[in-house]
């Protein structure tokens, strides 16, 4: 089923409340030594590009709205087709 714009911006809030709630008590350390958060960061960032991207063909007046709405989609593809390059520094 196709997001509308509403739902879009409500994905990329909620993945970001989750990278923000599920990694604020965490150092670098404990963060790069857990694999599962790692994976769950990860994931919540390929959803917020994955939206970014909708917005940008759906709705790109939404999406010029975004800050660095471009670099959003560009790391969501790193993510994706980089898997086994991703620095971990980035990701946190």
């Amino acid at each position: 089923m196709r997001r509308d714009v509403l739902g879009l911006l409500d994905d990329i809030r909620e993945a970001a409340r989750f990278i923000a709630d599920d990694t604020k008590s965490m150092t670098f350390d404990a963060f790069a030594r857990d694999r599962r958060a790692r994976q769950l960061v990860e994931r919540n960032f390929e959803i917020v590009g994955e939206a970014v991207l909708r917005l940008h063909r759906q709705a790109p007046a939404v999406a010029a709205r975004i800050t660095a709405s471009r670099r959003i989609v560009d790391f969501r593809n790193a993510l994706i087709h980089g898997y086994d390059v991703i620095d971990d520094a980035t990701v946190r």
